[in-house]
């Protein structure tokens, strides 16, 4: 059966969700992809389809999809690799020239190396052996947690005494969760810094509903907190992010936005609700997590490879 490696195009979106939700069912037990997802990563700013996508097609359709980004302009690069089982060749032949473009990309932006980070699932489709023999290791874990609600049960709770919420309503509140989440967030594994534009971009191509974004202030402090959230998902409800001021965490200010938003989710009528965490995370997030009721859903390993910059390469599409 033949095999073709070329870049993808916007109106390839349905056939690469199809092919993420079938890797989806290998991972994880069930389709969890949504179409509006895709078509957003592949419109992404930071992506340049014609060089930095490609899609591996035998005669039945897509069997692997690669894409590279970068949001740092420097040497950090973003990857994302998905490979239906058993198709290693195609995964290969993606990887190659993944890599290349990676090293022309931090070339381009002056860096002397391109250092790459691709999430995988720890029970992924693909065969991790095909990273390894390349120098791939794996560097950090997450875990999608997940916690089922009831409108019964969860409900939106009064706020502790001189702790307020309210959601953005209007651009300097926008700017106030961009700063937030950027403070607090600025020490984390691998986030890159964004500036508001770039910021505001992302959370429009996340099809953010800004009623669902809270930002907490205390009496005498201000804005201490923010969480954003999203609804347009069709497996479950999604926070997208929750940060919390060093100096006002330790006083329920994160658990209290976690219960805002259980009781706000199940009374739109969602039965799920779920976030990602580093488990290395130093803030003691993921046992704030699991003290209100989440579990794991799946873990996910970042693997990591670095590369020497490269001016140009004849893999990058």
């Amino acid at each position: 059966m033949s095999l073709t490696v070329r870049p993808a195009v916007l109106e390839d979106a349905p056939a690469v969700c199809a092919l993420m939700n079938a890797v989806d069912v290998v991972e994880i037990g069930r389709p969890e992809t949504d179409l509006h997802t895709v078509e957003a990563d592949m419109a992404h700013g930071d992506t340049d389809l014609a060089h930095d996508s490609w899609l591996a097609c035998d005669d039945n359709g897509p069997v692997a999809y690669g894409i590279v980004w970068s949001e740092s302009e420097g040497e950090d690069i973003g990857a994302d690799l998905y490979a239906l089982p058993d198709r290693d060749e195609a995964a290969a032949d993606v990887l190659e020239c993944m890599e290349a473009r990676a090293a022309v990309k931090a070339a381009a932006s002056g860096a002397a190396r391109a250092v790459v980070h691709l999430h995988l699932n720890t029970r992924p489709a693909l065969d991790t052996a095909l990273l390894e023999r390349r120098g791939w290791r794996t560097v950090r874990r997450y875990q999608v947690m997940t916690r089922p609600l009831s409108p019964d049960v969860d409900v939106v709770p009064g706020p502790p005494a001189g702790l307020t919420l309210r959601h953005c309503r209007d651009e300097a509140d926008r700017r106030i969760a961009h700063a937030l989440a950027q403070e607090t967030f600025a020490e984390h594994f691998d986030h890159h810094e964004r500036s508001y534009e770039q910021w505001l971009e992302d959370m429009d191509a996340a099809r953010i509903d800004w009623s669902l974004v809270w930002i907490a202030s205390i009496a005498g402090e201000g804005d201490v907190a923010v969480l954003l959230s999203r609804d347009d998902r069709a497996a479950m409800g999604w926070i997208r992010t929750i940060g919390v001021r060093k100096a006002a965490r330790g006083r329920g200010v994160g658990g209290h936005l976690l219960r805002h938003a259980f009781g706000t989710y199940a009374a739109r009528g969602r039965d799920t609700i779920g976030l990602g965490v580093d488990t290395g995370n130093a803030s003691g997030a993921l046992g704030l997590y699991e003290a209100h009721g989440m579990t794991l859903h799946y873990a996910v390993d970042t693997w990591e490879v670095v590369l020497p910059a490269a001016l140009e390469s004849t893999r990058v599409s």
